[in-house]
C-alpha cells in the first residue's frame, strides 16, 4: 500500500460501491458521472487508497478559482478508524495547496452529525453559511423531493 494517488477513469465502480457503502449517495446523485467529470476536468481530481487493487479510501478534490472543495470522503467500512480518514483529508489539503487553492471547505449533510466532530478535530469550523442549491434538470429535482 502506498499514499493517496489520483484515481484514473476505470476505478469509478470501486469508487462508487465506496461511496453507496459510505452512505454519501442520494437517489439524485450520480456516483459513477460525479467520479468521471472529476477525474477528467482540469481543476479536481479523485484521490484514491489502493492496497492490492482494493480501494480502501478516496477524496474528491477540487478549486474553482477561488476555493478548494473537498467532497466523497469515504473509507471501507473494515478500515474505518485506522486514521484513514485523516490521511484522507492531509492527500485532499496537500492537493488543494499546490493547486493554489487558499482556502478549503466541505459541506456535511444536517443528518450526519457523526462525522461533524471528525472534521473539528482536524480544524474545521462552522462558516455560518447557508448552502443554497437548484437543480437544472428537472427529473433530478423530481428524484430529491421524493427522497427528502
Amino acid at each position: 500500500m502506498t499514499g493517496f494517488v489520483p484515481l484514473a477513469p476505470d476505478h469509478a465502480p470501486a469508487a462508487a460501491a465506496l461511496w453507496e457503502e459510505a452512505g454519501l449517495v442520494r437517489p439524485w446523485n450520480d456516483p459513477r458521472g460525479d467520479f468521471l467529470r472529476a477525474v477528467q476536468g482540469g481543476t479536481s481530481a479523485v484521490l484514491g487508497l489502493l492496497d492490492g487493487g482494493e480501494l480502501l479510501a478516496t477524496a474528491m478534490v477540487g478549486t474553482d478559482g477561488h476555493r478548494g472543495w473537498v467532497y466523497y470522503v469515504a473509507v471501507a467500512a473494515s478500515r474505518q478508524g485506522t486514521g484513514l480518514g485523516r490521511a484522507a483529508m492531509e492527500a485532499a489539503e496537500a492537493w488543494l495547496r499546490e493547486a493554489g487553492a487558499p482556502k478549503v471547505q466541505l459541506m456535511v449533510r444536517s443528518t450526519n452529525e457523526r462525522v461533524l466532530g471528525f472534521y473539528e478535530r482536524l480544524g474545521y469550523a462552522d462558516q455560518s453559511t447557508s448552502v443554497l442549491g437548484k437543480f437544472l434538470d428537472p427529473e433530478l429535482e423530481a428524484l430529491r423531493r421524493r427522497g427528502a
